[in-house]
């Protein structure tokens, strides 16, 4: 038997350390909060999604009462981008949450769904990592590359 270990490292930051183009997106993704569609969960999920052409693309959780129909913020997001510019890299990815009136004190992470589609995102920017950015309000986690938050993603 083999044991492995695999780690991850990452920056933990506060707003004045960003550069002013993570500064941006971090803002772009606070922003798409106020777009979520969230009567049920009341936990608004905003992200923004830097392509290698410098353009923004953002995007919000969609709920459905007929759950599992709705979509997470970083999906739509990243969908929107691929439909509107296919050809494009993307880079970078922020991502915000808010809820009961604040942004959250801790950074969220994306679900596995969202976390694999960033997979793909990155085969398709001939495996680049892209840098991901998870918004609190007492840290900013920089991450690189979605094995970051993915170890093992699924490939064919």
């Amino acid at each position: 038997m083999k044991t492995h270990t695999k780690s991850i490292t990452y920056n933990e930051l506060q707003e004045n350390e960003l550069t002013a183009e993570e500064l941006e997106l971090v803002n772009a993704a606070k922003e798409a909060t106020k777009t979520s569609y969230s009567p049920y969960s009341h936990f608004a999920v905003g992200a923004a999604v830097r392509l290698s052409n410098n353009k923004t693309v953002t995007g919000s959780n969609q709920e459905n009462g007929a759950y599992p129909s709705g979509l997470c913020a970083e999906r739509t997001a990243l969908f929107s981008a691929g439909a509107l510019y296919p050809s494009k890299a993307v880079t970078a990815i922020a991502i915000a949450a808010y809820t009961n009136g604040a942004f959250l004190e801790s950074p969220i992470t994306p679900c596995g769904a969202c976390a694999q589609v960033m997979a793909e995102a990155e085969i398709r920017a001939n495996n680049k990592p892209i840098t991901i950015l998870l918004y609190g309000t007492k840290g900013i986690y920089r991450l690189k590359g979605v094995s970051s938050i993915l170890p093992f993603t699924f490939s064919l």
